[in-house]
């Protein structure tokens, strides 16, 4: 792959005389580099100024404010990490961030319910940042509805009915917002921001501000910036549409790089997944293209799960072993084989 820079989509040509054109190019986008700038795509830009106001406003809480949010409170594995509290590959990531999940009330459990069941819940809102759960969910909505619109032009695209993905995300996909704050490198002695890794869902979306750092592994051990493009997402595949597709669809691996000295870096990202509850099938594709279909690629010390709940419960308990063990003893006693945490 010889890519310099990441493939520009415009989602306008979706709805007009350039369909076709569209979707072969988002077919090739999403098949050769499993990353893509995306430009036109109808969330408000009023919308998405505010909810980098409120990030801003977010990380510059007081410690002892931000910490009264913190994910240690929640089995649902929402609210605040210091810098260097996540892990990648067993390694810190030097970002400060506040994650937020789909606003639903935790459910009933019975002692025989999955350990996933769990991760369904509210979300931790900052008392005196009252602006920002308004926000956020508002940006959820507005994200979740042109994330799925999208999913729909990836299925026309793989010459499938545009509603052959609806079923796995149903009436309660699995929304997971980011708001990320990168420290400069004087405060993190580490070029870690975040290491290399893919994501587990469906599709993500990507908010930068003007400082660079996320970068893509177009081929092995090449690397390109994916430097802000002002009004655009950078939207990338999950492992979860590259398994439905037999690896016809790449999951690429990214990372992102601290900011140089006194500076910073704040992104917000957008994840859209199945439902906790589907098992991610294998789409049969037209056989032009499901010959061009390797495989999904696995990382063989964190193999990819048809079950949706278990596949994400397994990345949580690995990235936060804080929370893990706070509230999930009994599955990572039970499970730990399955579950390589």
């Amino acid at each position: 792959m010889n890519a310099t820079t990441l493939p520009l989509l415009d989602l306008a040509r979706y709805h007009g005389a350039e369909r076709d054109a569209f979707l072969t190019d988002l077919r090739h986008a999403a098949r050769d580099i499993g990353f893509f700038y995306l430009i036109n795509h109808g969330v408000d830009d009023a919308l998405q100024h505010a909810v980098q106001r409120e990030a801003q406003r977010f990380f510059a809480l007081p410690d002892e404010q931000k910490q009264q949010v913190a994910m240690i409170h929640s089995p649902h594995f929402r609210g605040y990490n210091r810098a260097a509290s996540e892990l990648t590959r067993g390694q810190p990531d030097w970002r400060e961030q506040f994650d937020i999940g789909a606003e639903r009330p935790a459910l009933l459990l019975s002692d025989d319910d999955p350990g996933w069941r769990r991760l369904q819940g509210p979300n931790l809102w900052p008392q005196t940042l009252p602006t920002l759960k308004p926000a956020l969910l508002n940006w959820q909505r507005a994200m979740t509805t042109m994330a799925t619109r999208l999913l729909r032009a990836f299925a026309e695209a793989l010459q499938l009915p545009a509603t052959a993905f609806d079923a796995l995300y149903g009436d309660k996909p699995n929304e997971h917002i980011k708001l990320i704050r990168y420290p400069g490198q004087q405060e993190t002695q580490s070029a870690q921001g975040v290491g290399a890794h893919k994501d587990s869902g469906f599709l993500s979306f990507l908010l930068q501000d003007q400082q660079k750092g996320l970068q893509v592994e177009v081929a092995p051990g090449r690397w390109i910036d994916a430097a802000p493009l002002p009004g655009s997402f950078v939207v990338n595949i999950g492992e979860l549409l590259e398994l439905a597709t037999n690896g016809y669809l790449r999951a690429t691996v990214h990372r992102v790089v601290s900011p140089p000295a006194n500076q910073q870096r704040l992104s917000i990202a957008f994840f859209l997944g199945a439902q906790l509850d589907a098992v991610v099938p294998v789409y049969t594709l037209p056989p032009s293209l499901a010959q061009e279909a390797p495989g999904p690629e696995s990382d063989p010390h964190n193999p990819l799960l048809r079950d949706v709940g278990w596949n994400y419960l397994k990345g949580r308990l690995r990235s936060h072993p804080d929370v893990a063990e706070r509230y999930y003893r009994d599955v990572l006693r039970e499970r730990t084989e399955q579950l390589i945490v």
